[in-house]
Parts: structure tokens; C-alpha cells; sequence
């Protein structure tokens, strides 16, 4: 009999938290080195100001596809947003 494994045992609510905000953090990084505001990321992702900044203070959890939207409009891969879930847990210990 198999039984159910919930994610919050395989990944804890803080390390959730964590890899939300690197991921936020890094996309801020991005688009501050390409000189956009929230906005105008927003604008040209098709995506609001608002969800922007939630993105960025990890407030949010996006999608593969806005992830990718994401880097496409950053100019960046995907893996460049994504931070190493190693590093997240090794950070919080």
C-alpha cells in the first residue's frame, strides 16, 4: 500500500518561504540590471505591477509558464531565477 507523502513533509513551510523570496529576490536582481520598474516588467510580461511585487517579497508562487515568461522578458534562463534548493536548505540551518 502506498502511502501519501504531503509536501509540507518534504518541503517545511520556512524553506517554502525561502525559495519563494530567492526566487523574488533574483528576479528583482534581473530586472534592476536591465533598468526596468515593477511596471514596466509587469507591462511587458502581461503580468500586473501589483503581482510583480509580490513576486519579489515571495509572497507569491508562480507557475513553470510565469517563470518563463519571466525569463524570456529578463532576457535570462528560467535556472537563472531559480535558486539552488541545496543553498535554500543549507541557508537555513
Amino acid at each position: 500500500m502506498l502511502t501519501y507523502m504531503s509536501k509540507e513533509r518534504i518541503l517545511n513551510p520556512v524553506e517554502r518561504k525561502a525559495l519563494r523570496q530567492a526566487l523574488g529576490d533574483r528576479v528583482r536582481l534581473r530586472r534592476r540590471e536591465i533598468g526596468l520598474s515593477q511596471e514596466d516588467l509587469g507591462f511587458e510580461c502581461g503580468l500586473h505591477r501589483t503581482y510583480i511585487g509580490a513576486i519579489e517579497r515571495g509572497e507569491t508562487n508562480l507557475t513553470i509558464e510565469n517563470i518563463a515568461v519571466l525569463a524570456i522578458t529578463l532576457h535570462c534562463e528560467m535556472s537563472d531565477l531559480v535558486p539552488h534548493l541545496k543553498s535554500i536548505r543549507k541557508n537555513l540551518k
